[in-house]
């Protein structure tokens, strides 16, 4: 998920996500989520099993009782399990990035009902490329792409780890990192982070809010890396549910996210406090449209490599294309460009 997969890293975690998978298979046979009795809630995890569990049992405490439903943690070690849960009705529920929560949209049969939001008031994070402090390397350098760095990408449906840094850094500049670098590597942000702290890889792509938790949690760790490059603000990420969860299970649902943490007192103190634990503020209402810009995000990226390739038909298709999203986009009044830079100029097919 965006970012705070910064909580978690890619530790002991199959044995748990295989035994999970297997649990669900049994329970939803990937049937329909009729009763709406039991839900299991998707959370991407590459930390210590225990640790994540320990984490999310408060929040995840409050939601059984509110809601009166018998809600089970799903864990997984990556984006493509997740989707992949909610393609199945392994689980019903899930808390996902954007960019996988466009592929659950897509084709898990999931739908957008709410949104986080950040602790501090201010929504939107960012992806980052770090480098070993001490190393000298500069983004210049970086992108000069005599294959003698190595480099570390995100998941391949991670927003900050993949999307933006393709969209926004090396598909613009006309870099393949597959043939930029010595050797390219994907990872989680804290296998990243480390990679590149120890000196395991040159640089790698990351998200500001990894930062923020390595810096408190391991600040000598966090000394050790350097930020050579900042994306645009990213969207928050979406919770997707599956479409087919009976009305009455969705109201549940949705009353529990969208009131948690708004009550005044100790209690909404409480709650918020288990929330920000997670690096969540209150959540607020969204549905699909909300993944417009990411979509635009992705559109914006494709048009480019249509220019890069100088085939007219390519790039006359990729215009269509982002220009059907940004009028969606616009008559849904959703703000926020693709996250984004400039608006991109098409460039000229190359003749032949």
């Amino acid at each position: 998920m965006k970012r705070r997969n910064a909580l978690f890293g890619l530790a002991a975690f199959a044995a748990l996500a295989g035994a999970a998978s297997l649990s669900a298979c049994d329970q939803f046979g990937g049937g329909s989520s009729g009763s709406g009795k039991e839900i299991n809630f998707s959370i991407l995890s590459t930390e210590n099993a225990q640790s994540q569990d320990t984490l999310w049992k408060p929040f995840l405490d409050d939601m059984r009782k509110q809601t009166g439903l018998k809600i089970k943690p799903f864990f997984a070690s990556n984006y493509t399990s997740l989707i992949e849960a909610m393609r199945f009705n392994q689980v019903q529920l899930g808390w996902f990035s954007n960019l996988s929560g466009l592929e659950a949209v897509r084709r898990g049969g999931g739908e957008v009902f709410a949104h986080s939001t950040d602790p501090s008031g201010v929504d939107g994070y960012y992806s980052v490329v770090i480098v070993n402090a001490n190393s000298g390397l500069t983004l210049d350098k970086l992108t000069k792409c005599d294959k003698s760095l190595t480099f570390g990408m995100g998941d391949a449906k991670s927003t900050s780890g993949t999307l933006a840094p393709m969209a926004y850094l090396f598909t613009p500049k006309n870099v393949d990192p597959q043939t930029c670098f010595k050797t390219v590597r994907s990872a989680n942000h804290q296998s990243n982070l480390l990679s590149v702290a120890t000196g395991v890889l040159d640089a790698a792509t990351n998200n500001s809010t990894a930062l923020m938790f390595l810096k408190k949690n391991r600040p000598e760790m966090a000394a050790k890396i350097k930020v050579i490059w900042t994306s645009p603000a990213l969207p928050e990420d979406p919770i997707v549910w599956r479409k087919d969860l009976d009305p009455a299970t969705k109201e549940k649902l949705r009353s529990f996210f969208l009131s948690y943490g708004t009550a005044p007192g100790a209690e909404g103190e409480r709650q918020r406090a288990n929330l920000k634990a997670l690096n969540f503020g209150v959540f607020k209402p969204a549905n699909d449209s909300f993944l417009l810009p990411v979509r635009e995000m992705e559109a914006s990226e494709e048009l480019r490599v249509a220019q890069n390739s100088h085939d007219a038909l390519a790039i006359k298709t990729a215009q269509t294309k982002l220009a059907a999203i940004q009028t969606e986009k616009a008559a849904a009044g959703v703000e926020g460009a693709p996250a984004s830079a400039a608006p991109v100029t098409p460039s000229p097919a190359k003749k032949k």
